[in-house]
């Protein structure tokens, strides 16, 4: 499964690349996110509880970051294990252009499923992962812009 899209954030390049490299500001936008601990510059740990369909799990894993190309764009990858409902892995680069004041945020992110998950159906698993990636920016964009009307 492949997910693109990209999102005009009201703020400069530089908030919104020390946004995206802050485990607070990141915690508070990933839904579900229970747990998200900093191991290293480029090595996250996170704890995820999500429901696809009928499945609900929490997902255990580590995330590591790329910054080769910062600030104007990095990649991470990561993977999960969600126990009995399977598992998660994928990844995203990442480009960020300013624009004026703003900043539009460009990502491309691939994931495959194994487990229960996989069984779902590939229909239900990408409405999910879209709809999940739609909550994240828009929890994102509203913890960086904090005194911007939602619109």
């Amino acid at each position: 499964m492949e997910l693109k899209d990209e999102i005009r954030i009201e703020a400069p390049k530089h908030e919104i690349y020390a946004a995206l490299n802050d485990p607070d500001v990141l915690k508070a936008a990933i839904p579900g996110c229970q747990q998200l601990d900093k191991l290293s510059d480029n090595e996250l740990e996170a704890k995820v509880t999500l429901k696809i369909g009928p499945v609900k799990a929490t997902f255990g894993g580590k995330v590591t970051l790329d910054t080769t190309g910062a600030p104007d764009r990095f990649s991470l990858v990561g993977e999960g294990n969600g126990g009995v409902a399977g598992f998660a892995k994928g990844g995203a680069d990442v480009e960020l252009a300013a624009d004026g004041d703003a900043t539009i945020l460009r990502y491309v992110a691939k994931a495959d499923v194994g487990g229960k998950l996989a069984m779902l159906g590939s229909r239900l698993i990408d409405s999910t992962a879209q709809k999940l990636a739609g909550q994240f920016f828009e929890n994102f964009s509203q913890k960086v812009t904090p005194n911007q009307e939602a619109g």
